[in-house]
């Protein structure tokens, strides 16, 4: 399998971890959004809303958007279980994943930014703001949502986790304090220990040195 990657996508950063969770290997194919290697024409070709991740499988098919790769990871590599076989348990961690993937993320990404700045010509500051504004909306409805025993919904890592794992490093990134969820505090000490999501971790990425700070 090939990955297509970027150090600092959300997204990205999601299916490391249930790369990494799973002791998968893949081939790490790096593609720089900064540089706008997205774009392309060949990458266009693999993912036609270019962005990343993508997951080429090795019959040759793509696969695109996070979540339904590590669906498909779960489905072909079910072990470890990062869905839980309960299904009111599966239907939470799914709802917490989709509220990151859906409702949080895509308000703050490079292209959101990027249109905030260019075309409805917002200065730095007030884009930070809007950044900081879904983030801390969001993450108020995720620590109802979560009860860390260590994980967001038990002993084990879900999906759940490989999504709030990313938003913590995002909301951390953009000057969100968690100080005021206890919950994701304690599940993000957690992750910090963790092997397979410290693997994942953007800064232990290799593409990372290569990149100039984002925006």
């Amino acid at each position: 399998m090939i990955f297509y990657d970027y150090w600092r996508s959300s997204a990205a950063f999601r299916v490391r971890i249930c790369l990494s969770l799973k002791g998968l290997s893949v081939e790490r194919r790096f593609v720089s959004l900064l540089r706008g290697e997205q774009m392309g024409a060949v990458y266009r070709s693999k993912n036609p809303q270019a962005l990343v991740p993508a997951l080429e499988l090795d019959d040759g098919s793509v696969l695109t958007q996070s979540l339904a790769i590590i669906e498909y990871l779960e489905s072909a590599f079910p072990r470890p279980a990062l869905i839980p076989a309960d299904p009111i348990l599966a239907a939470r961690a799914r709802a917490v994943a989709l509220s990151i993937a859906c409702d949080i993320h895509p308000l703050g990404n490079l292209r959101v930014a990027e249109y905030l700045g260019r075309e409805l010509q917002l200065g730095h500051d007030r884009v930070a703001a809007w950044r900081r504004h879904w983030i801390a909306s969001g993450m108020t409805a995720l620590e109802a949502m979560i009860a860390p025993a260590p994980f967001c919904l038990g002993a084990e890592p879900t999906i759940a986790d490989a999504c709030l794992a990313p938003q913590i490093y995002s909301a951390e990134r953009f000057g969100v304090s968690l100080a005021a969820f206890p919950r994701i505090r304690a599940v993000a000490e957690v992750y910090a220990a963790h092997p397979a999501i410290v693997a994942a971790h953007p800064s232990a990425q290799p593409d990372a040195a290569q990149t100039a700070p984002a925006p």
